[in-house]
Parts: C-alpha cells; sequence; structure tokens
C-alpha cells in the first residue's frame, strides 16, 4: 500500500509499505476513506520536534472495515466508521472515567495517511456510522477524529456552559472546531482571535460573536473591552506556544477556566494562576468520550466541522499537503488515499 513517510523536516514522501493485517484478535484493518494532515504533523515538518528515522505519519482517519480479529464483537466488514487518533480499549477503569486517551492498554497507531490501517483495540476505539454516509458528510466525520473532538474537550475542559463568555487562542482547524464547540455548548459571548479573513469567515460562521485580530496589550484591552473589563469565564488554548499560553493566562477572569490542548512548548506561570484563582485542565482529548454524540451532530447534520478542510488533494501530492499547511495558504488539507 502507499503510505506518507515523514524523514525528516519539509521531507514527507509517499512510499510503498506492506499492508496491515490483523495481528491481535482485538484488531481491525480499514481501508481509508479520507485523512489528512494535522497541525501536530506540522511540529516535526518544521523541524521543531525530532524525527530520528523514517517514520509512517498521521493520526486522523475514516474508513471501511475490511477485516476484524475473532474478538471484535461490534463491528464488522463493510462498516463506515470512525476511530480518535489514539486507541483504547474503552473498558478499563481509566476509560470508564472518561479519559481514553490515558487508557493504560491504548497508544498511536502506525501511520494514518495511508490507504489502509491497522486499529487495536478496535471495538473500544471505533465507532460505526448509522450507515455509509454521503460524500458531503465525510469531512465533517473526519474532523471528529481529531479536530472537532480535541476543540470539543478544549470547551469542556474550560467549563464552558451556557451564558459563558468564552476566548479562542488559535485560529487554526482545532481553534475554529472550538469556536463551534463553544456555541453548542451554550456561550453567549465567543471572541476568536484571529488575523486570517478565511479563518475568521470560518469562526464567523461557527458561532463567533467577535473576532479579535490583535495582540499583545491591545489584544488584552480588546477582550476585556468584551467582558465586563475582567476577561473570559473560559479560555480555549489551541496552539501549544508559550507565547499562547501565557496569553491565554490573561485573557482569562479572576476564578476562570483554561482548556488547554495545544501540544506544549514552554512553561505556564503558576503563581499567576494561583494568585487570581485561575484553574487549568486540558491534555490529550479523549475523542472516544466524545464520539457518540458528535456523531449524532454530524449525522442530523446539526454541525459540519468539514468546513475546516479548505483544501483537498489526493494522497500521492501529500508533499504539497504539508507545503499548504506550513505556509498557511490552508487552514487543513484532507487526502483521499
Amino acid at each position: 500500500m502507499r503510505a506518507a513517510i515523514i524523514h525528516g523536516a519539509h521531507d514527507v514522501r509517499v512510499e510503498e509499505r506492506p499492508d496491515p493485517t490483523v495481528r491481535e484478535p482485538t484488531d481491525a484493518v480499514i481501508r481509508t476513506v479520507a485523512t489528512c494532515v494535522c497541525g501536530s504533523d506540522l511540529w516535526r515538518y518544521r523541524g521543531l520536534a525530532p524525527v530520528p528515522e523514517p517514520k509512517p505519519i498521521g493520526h486522523e482517519y475514516v474508513g471501511v472495515v475490511e477485516e476484524i480479529g475473532d474478538a471484535v464483537n461490534t463491528l464488522k466488514p463493510g462498516d463506515f466508521v470512525v476511530g480518535g487518533f489514539l486507541h483504547s480499549d474503552n473498558r478499563c477503569p481509566v476509560c470508564r472515567k472518561g479519559m481514553q486517551s490515558a487508557c493504560p492498554h491504548g497508544g498511536g497507531f502506525d501511520g494514518c495517511q495511508a490507504e489502509r490501517i491497522r486499529i487495536p483495540n478496535a471495538d473500544g476505539t471505533l465507532i460505526a456510522t448509522p450507515g455509509r454516509p454521503g460524500a458531503d458528510l465525510v469531512p465533517s466525520l473526519l474532523a471528529l477524529s481529531d479536530v472537532m473532538g480535541t476543540g470539543w474537550h478544549a470547551a469542556v475542559s474550560a467549563d464552558v456552559r451556557p451564558g459563558s463568555s468564552v476566548v479562542v487562542v488559535g485560529d487554526g482547524a482545532v481553534g475554529l472546531c472550538g469556536v463551534l464547540a463553544s456555541a453548542q455548548l451554550g456561550a453567549t459571548t465567543i471572541i476568536a482571535m484571529s488575523r486570517h479573513a478565511d479563518r475568521q469567515a470560518v469562526a464567523t460562521e461557527f458561532g463567533a460573536t467577535h473576532v479579535v485580530p490583535e495582540r499583545g496589550e491591545d489584544g488584552l484591552a480588546r477582550v476585556r473591552e468584551l467582558t465586563e473589563g475582567i476577561g473570559a469565564d473560559a479560555v480555549l488554548e489551541c496552539v501549544g506556544t508559550e507565547e499562547a499560553r501565557l496569553d491565554a493566562v490573561e485573557y482569562t477572569r479572576p476564578g476562570g477556566m483554561i482548556g488547554v490542548v495545544g501540544l506544549p512548548h514552554g512553561d505556564l506561570p503558576t503563581d499567576r494562576l494561583f494568585w487570581s484563582n485561575k484553574g487549568i485542565r486540558g491534555g490529550p482529548a479523549p475523542v472516544r468520550a466524545y464520539l457518540p454524540h458528535l456523531i449524532d451532530l454530524v449525522w442530523a447534520r446539526q454541525i459540519d466541522p468539514g468546513r475546516v478542510f479548505d483544501l483537498t488533494l489526493p494522497l500521492s501530492e501529500v508533499a504539497e499537503a504539508y507545503r499548504a499547511m506550513d505556509e498557511r495558504r490552508a487552514i487543513k488539507v484532507l487526502l483521499q488515499p
């Protein structure tokens, strides 16, 4: 099969790999219908995270089940499935508490930007959709595999609730999905921090009530102007840089909550959080916990997170997909194997 392999900074290639097979009774193999490039993939692509040797890449997918192990009970060949970016057994005490991303029996995948994917813990990871989706629903279902689930986790972690004021730091796919999640959870003031017209348009479509392009002191002043002078009840940090994390702290009102889902780089000022009673929660999203509800919303066409995909390319052009996202010519690129 063909699969994307990262060799180093700015070097992603499509190469031939052996087809995956069922290795454990709990495995499934799916034929990939759609996959994509994630903002977190760019850390390695930009040379900000090490690539000591060529490695398959990608962790987002939707597909059709081709083969299952003898212990798989909830799926059958032919099912169209969605799964999170980490696999989990969905049975252990950690999973039962709703934190499948920390499942002690879980882990990552051997590259999902590929024509086929082996899914360990298939029963605990994959959910079959009610039927075969139309082509127009595929992007939104794919978004659930990571960015929509992660944006939702940011909002849940920040305790977004009806009537909340929210600031979303980051206008990538996760940040935009955080806007959408906040609107679904009932926030009435949703401030998207964005300086890019295309992303501002999606944020507004997703429910942002205000767009703030300013940064630094000007951005903080604008946020406070929109939040009774005190900052937002909930702030979603969807970037991961130290600058974004520091901004998130500033934008939060005393007693407010920060939901952190950006891949972390840099520290947080713990003392400043302490003296203003600001809370922080977050981490890798337990997508499996949110998938049933999010699939229902997509299937009923109540949300359309697939709008974050503004470029579609064949898998053979994966190098261009990475370039487009790296150069911010695309919000998120969908790949068709």
